[in-house]
């Protein structure tokens, strides 16, 4: 599975569990839209940290960096080539 198709299963399940992921856009502002909120904002940073192994401590997060899948999916990308 693709590191969109992962970062879309996880949302449709946790967030938006009435959207078939393959048909969450992945341009969609997930915080502007309602799909996430504050505290599921915080269970997705979670989830990205341990799905990716990424050190989530060391890392400067903002929530534009997880306002969409592509968003998130660039975070990962970026923060991965860093460790």
């Amino acid at each position: 599975m693709s590191m969109e198709a992962e970062i879309k299963q996880f949302i449709v399940t946790n967030f938006a569990p009435d959207v078939p992921a393959d048909e969450l856009p992945a341009d969609l502002d997930l915080l502007d839209k309602g799909v996430v909120d504050s505290l599921g904002l915080l269970r997705l940073i979670a989830w990205v940290g341990d799905r990716y192994d990424i050190p989530l401590g060391e890392a400067n997060i903002s929530p534009e960096q997880f306002s969409s899948v592509q968003s998130i999916e660039g975070f990962v990308r970026e923060t991965r080539s860093l460790v």
